[in-house]
This record gives C-alpha cells, sequence and structure tokens, in this order.
C-alpha cells in the first residue's frame, strides 16, 4: 500500500494510492482522520485494516492531479533522526573515517516540505546541496529492540533529501544549524509499505538527479548500517514512537565534494528516486525577504 498526507480544497485529508490513482480516505471513512502519525498511534494493524478497507470499497473517488497537493509526508513526527556518512564512499569524499557507529543527527519538523514544494536556497548562503537518501517510518512504539525483530517497528518507507546549508554545516563540528534551514528538507511523497519491497528494503538503485543529470547512483545494500541495525541502536538510548522518521544517510556525489562544488541554483529541479518507492521531485527556488511568520514555502519566489 501507498499512503500519503494530502491537501484537498486546502483541507488536510490522507490518500491511498490504487492502480487507479490517488483516493481521499479520509473523506471514504473519516474515522482515519488526517495525520499519519495519529494514524500509526492506533496501532500496528491499522494499516492492513485500511488496506482491506480500500480494497472492498465500491465507492471509491479518484483523486485528479488538479485536485489534490502533497503535504510533507510525517509533517510533525516526533523525533527525526538522521545519519550521517552511512555509505562508505561519501564518508570517504567528506573526509570522515568510516564510522564504527551510526552517526546521528536530528532534524525540526520546520526544515520539512513536501514533494513539488520549492527548496529554498537562503539569502545568507549559496551552498544549499543535496543528499538523496531513503527514510524509514517507525509504526509502533518501541525501547531496547532486539535487532532480529526490528523490522517488525517498521511502518514503510518512504523518500527524503537532507538539504544542506554547507558553509553554515561546517562552521562547527555540531551539523545542526546547517541541517535544519527552513525549506530545505523534502519528505515523502508517499509511504511505502513493508510488503511492497525487499527485506529492509535493501538493494533497491538511489539516485540523485539535477535537471536530469545523475550526480548520485547508488544501492541501499551499501548502507554501513542497515535499517534493522540502526532501528536497534537507537532505541537503545530513547523510545521510537509511531510516526517518528529516520532517514538512513546518503551516498557518494554531493555537491560539496565535486570539484569544484556544484550547489543548487534558483530555477533547478532536484528529484530523488529509490526504486520501487518513486520520485521526489522539488524545483528550486531564491529566498525573497520575509516578515516574521512567513511560512518558507510561501517565502520563496
Amino acid at each position: 500500500m501507498r499512503i500519503a498526507s494530502i491537501l484537498v480544497k486546502d483541507a488536510p485529508a490522507m490518500g491511498v494510492r490504487t492502480a487507479k490513482g490517488m483516493v481521499n480516505v479520509t473523506a471514504l471513512d473519516s474515522s482515519v482522520g488526517t495525520s499519519l502519525r495519529a494514524l500509526l498511534e492506533r496501532g500496528p494493524d491499522v494499516l492492513a485494516a485500511l488496506a482491506k478497507r480500500v480494497s472492498e470499497a465500491t465507492d471509491l473517488q479518484v483523486l485528479s492531479d488538479s485536485e489534490f497537493r502533497y503535504r510533507p509526508l510525517v509533517p510533525e513526527p516526533s523525533k527525526f533522526l538522521c545519519l550521517g556518512l552511512n555509505y562508505v564512499a561519501h564518508a570517504a569524499e567528506a573526509t570522515y573515517e568510516t564510522p564504527r557507529h551510526p552517526v546521528v543527527f536530528t532534524r525540526l519538523p520546520s526544515s520539512l516540505l513536501a514533494h513539488e514544494e520549492p527548496m529554498v536556497v537562503p539569502t545568507c548562503s549559496d551552498q544549499l546541496d543535496y543528499e538523496a537518501e531513503l527514510a524509514v517510518v517507525v509504526g509502533r512504539p518501541g525501547r531496547n529492540v532486539p535487532r532480529e525483530r526490528a523490522l517488525e517497528w517498521v511502518a514503510g518507507y518512504t523518500l527524503f533529501n537532507d538539504g544542506s546549508i554547507r558553509d553554515y554545516q561546517k562552521r562547527t563540528h555540531q551539523w545542526t544549524v546547517g541541517k535544519n534551514f527552513d525549506g530545505t528538507g523534502p519528505l515523502g511523497p508517499e509511504l511505502v509499505t513493508p510488503d511492497e519491497l525487499p527485506e529492509g528494503a535493501r538493494g533497491l538503485r538511489i539516485q540523485m538527479r539535477v535537471g536530469g543529470e545523475v550526480l548520485q547512483d547508488a544501492t541501499t545494500s551499501d548502507m554501513i548500517f542497515d535499517v534493522a541495525t540502526v532501528i536497534a541502536d537507537l532505541s537503545e538510548a530513547m523510545t521510537l514512537q509511531p510516526g517518528d522518521v529516520i532517514a538512513m544517510g546518503t551516498p557518494s556525489g554531493v555537491g560539496a565534494a565535486r570539484k569544484p562544488p556544484r550547489f543548487l541554483r534558483a530555477g533547478e529541479v532536484c528529484e530523488v528516486s529509490v526504486e520501487r518507492i518513486g520520485v521526489l521531485r522539488n524545483p528550486i527556488a531564491a529566498a525573497a525577504p520575509v516578515h516574521a511568520g512567513t511560512p518558507p514555502a510561501q517565502a520563496a519566489k
């Protein structure tokens, strides 16, 4: 099953993509609600029940592409955890040693945006970089999860572009600021449940394309720490909650490591793709002068 957080006539809803197109399942069954996180908090069997509800419905109303827009898949995760240096070649191009343990940093919800929304080049820097990533959405609470069972905690997989403002990232040993500029973290477009993918989403081709040019090209089997290992490791420290997102790191080929560096420019289009999961597409926009409280997407031109 493929699940999306969408807007229909500017109202939030949940969608399920079928062979015929996107279905507004909130309109089909109001108990579904409008939040993926809230839906997952109802228990590990909720997605199977939703799939059954959709498959048995005889009155499905399919939305045309013009009738809905995507939201960030999980706009309000309680935790958004990201892995750095999780591909050997990327660690080498970034001039770091191959890590012995997962390198973890956090994303803030204010940095997230949806499929087709503009990633914003800020006024204070011209070093917006791309990072194609597989992301995991947690489906149930867990602490001290055993590695051999860790995939049971996966609700599904999606795509993430860890847009990074490199000069701010490298100002200190802590990456938080450079990884959390408004309008730099596209997430989505859809959650693909594990039954549609290889175990642990291994062996899937992952790419970054800008303007059609392939700038990153690898496979998820190249990850140093796989999904099960990361879930088990993180859950030693913290209780994972439904709707938490784990971004699994990026392969080599990032703009900052190229000679000369290749940063994103307004007018370009950035595409993350992972085989059998889909494509996350975002145009690049220059930031416009903003007033306090202006949402990032509205502050782009």
